[in-house]
């Protein structure tokens, strides 16, 4: 079988380099500026084939490369992770600031967070023109979260205690967001002083 993207994969590649390009560009610049790491790491993936099908079938879509690169607009996923809430807003500024980037979606979880306790801001970007671009930004405690929450949620069969667990898994991001203030707090003390 041919690839479900195509010609397009060096499209998408190019999407997700030009992407990566400008998150290490805002990295070098705080570096440079403040000699502080905005970012602790960095995920990205193209989806894979297998996965890319799976929700074209899912979402009722052509299962095509038109589809594959222009309906579905997380087949370049990138991840930001930063160790504290005002690296994520200063990440996502500067992307939405790109004059080549057209951002197309835009969730705030979090400030609005999910029903779950789930903590994310999300990006849909148009780059260039030509690609999608979903960007991932949070903090070290929501992608920990997250993290945990899909391995509880998602690799265990789902029992009668479901309900309790996602009570406790609530409190949980409850609590990390409070330390994500606190913690927040004290670096703005540290940069007064």
């Amino acid at each position: 079988m041919d690839s479900i993207y195509g010609a397009s994969y060096t499209k998408l590649q190019e999407t997700m380099d030009f992407v990566l390009g400008e998150i290490d560009r805002i990295r070098k610049k705080t570096l440079e500026q403040s000699d502080f790491d905005p970012i602790e790491h960095v995920a990205y993936r193209i989806k894979s084939e297998e996965s890319m099908i799976e929700k074209l079938n899912r979402k009722g879509l052509p299962v095509t490369e038109e589809s594959a690169v222009n309906a579905v607009h997380d087949a370049v996923g990138v991840r930001v992770v930063c160790a504290f809430l005002d690296d994520v807003y200063m990440i996502r500024d500067h992307l939405k600031s790109l004059p080549c980037c057209e951002v197309v979606e835009e969730k705030d979880y979090i400030g609005h967070a999910k029903e779950n306790g789930y903590r994310s801001y999300h990006l849909i970007l148009k780059v260039k023109g030509r690609c999608y671009a979903e960007v991932q930004l949070r903090t070290i405690s929501q992608d920990t979260w997250a993290a945990l929450e899909h391995h509880i949620h998602y690799k265990k069969e789902k029992t009668e205690m479901e309900q309790l667990i996602g009570e406790e898994l609530k409190r949980c991001a409850d609590e990390l967001a409070s330390t994500d203030l606190s913690m927040q707090t004290i670096r703005d003390m540290i940069r007064k002083r």
